[in-house]
């Protein structure tokens, strides 16, 4: 054999050798041979639900108007009102208590809720509470002997670790499926603005959402949430919400009833290195503190405009979108360590946040071109705006470019600072000029 095929030769078995390695079951669980994942599944199936979700929709005319219609000899279509019915997944983690996480938008817009147990009971379930921002929801059940899933430390994750997905894809019920965590602290999957999303790549699908995400000690670490495909299908591309934040929101909803989210008070921008050069700092990435709040947790910690934010509790701040992100997923009350640049100093400051307003408001009150926008005080920003929390698919809103995080700054060249302001401009106009920022664009939208 020549050189050259022995080389040749040599290389294939070592591709060879790492596929296997790479495709490998782990050896162990614990001090546990591994020949199988079966007692794994085994104890943690019974931990998760299949979820059944019925609603009320209204069945809209595709023609148009009646004169449209009687013009083209267009029969009458059906119109007012239709139940449909959904599937998704949902995991027990208080059996006592009979709480389930799930995903907000498995059941943001139920009128009944029902799930199969594993040994194939059916129950009624409610409602506890839902947060949008964060894709997590919390339904309750009445009954006895339910198992619980225990709760991880999503935090101890790594990428290369073994997990299996449990859910309801399809409607099949309790398929699982293995593979890897692919990456961690995913963001820009989804536009509600709040993410740090474990990537995985074991199959999830339709249906699977609010499924289970568990690591080889049976313990839950994600909340299946997401996929990127452009067939609907698995492609070995999916995002689970992790059990720090799923926990988190969790928490809140029972102690609180509601979601207390953090505020730091600050308007900020992000640092490049164009921007790095114009203010002689050799910081390369960051938040730039352009406003401070009077009495915020910015203020009481010492911050002042001109700071750079670069990392908040040891985690690396890359952008003004990134703080955003960090301070959105803690609560209010919650001390934060924030390592910020001054004078091309390196600081240290502890700020206790505070909490950003609650009231919110729809789109179909404010101006018909705005339906199906949902619209809060901005979180982005402490010295106005008005944000946009959620988008319906399809709606006026939608089509006419808003998107969830845009903060309205003005609208008809008019400064917004509140809910009071974009409602009192909207009532007097028919069309609508929206100063908007997205990330770091400004840019202005039509609305009729």
């Amino acid at each position: 054999m020549t050189k050259t095929r022995v080389f040749w030769s040599s290389l294939l078995l070592a591709a060879l050798s790492l596929a296997t390695v790479q495709a490998a079951l782990p050896v162990s669980i614990g001090d546990r041979p591994v020949t199988s994942l079966a007692p794994l599944v085994e104890r943690v199936s019974p931990a998760v639900v299949n979820i059944r979700v019925s609603q009320t929709v209204s069945r809209r005319n595709p023609f148009g108007d009646d004169a449209f219609r009687r013009f083209f000899g267009i029969p009458d279509a059906p119109s007012g009102e239709r139940q449909v019915s959904s599937a998704g997944s949902g995991v027990i983690v208080d059996a006592e208590g009979g709480y389930i996480l799930t995903n907000h938008h498995v059941i943001g817009d139920a009128d009944a809720i029902q799930i199969s147990l594993f040994d194939g009971q059916i129950l009624d379930a409610e409602v506890v509470g839902s947060d949008p921002a964060t894709d997590i929801a919390v339904i309750k059940v009445e009954a006895e002997g339910l198992v619980e899933m225990p709760i991880g430390d999503s935090e101890g994750a790594r990428v290369g670790d073994f997990v299996i997905a449990i859910g309801n894809p399809f409607g099949l019920g309790h398929t699982v499926t293995s593979g890897i965590i692919s990456a961690l602290g995913r963001t820009g999957i989804s536009r509600d603005g709040y993410e740090d999303f474990i990537q995985t790549d074991a199959s999830i699908n339709p249906g699977n959402s609010g499924g289970a995400l568990v690591n080889m000690e049976g313990e839950l670490i994600g909340i299946n949430s997401a996929i990127i495909s452009r067939s609907g299908g698995n492609v070995g591309i999916g995002f689970a919400v992790p059990t720090e934040i799923a926990g988190s929101i969790m928490n809140q909803i029972l102690d609180f009833g509601e979601i207390r989210r953090g505020l730091l008070g600050v308007r900020i921008q992000t640092i490049d290195a164009e921007m790095a050069e114009a203010l002689s700092t050799n910081v390369k990435s960051g938040a730039l503190i352009t406003n401070i709040e009077p009495d915020s947790a910015a203020e009481e910690a010492g911050l002042e405009v001109g700071d750079i934010i670069v990392a908040v509790n040891e985690k690396k701040v890359d952008d003004a979108a990134g703080l955003r992100n960090t301070i959105g997923l803690l609560r209010s009350g919650d001390d934060v360590e924030i390592e910020y640049v001054r004078d091309s100093k390196k600081s240290m400051t502890t700020a206790q946040l505070g909490q950003q307003q609650t009231v919110a408001s729809t789109g179909a009150e404010l101006h018909p071109g705005l339906s199906g926008a949902r619209f809060a005080p901005s979180s982005a920003t402490s010295d106005g705006g008005v944000e946009v929390t959620e988008v319906e698919p399809g709606s006026p809103a939608a089509q006419r470019g808003l998107r969830a995080g845009d903060v309205i700054t003005a609208v008809n060249r008019s400064v917004v600072r509140s809910l009071d302001d974009l409602a009192a401009i909207a009532a007097n106009n028919r069309i609508l000029f929206l100063l908007v920022q997205r990330g770091d664009r400004s840019l202005m939208l039509q609305i009729r």
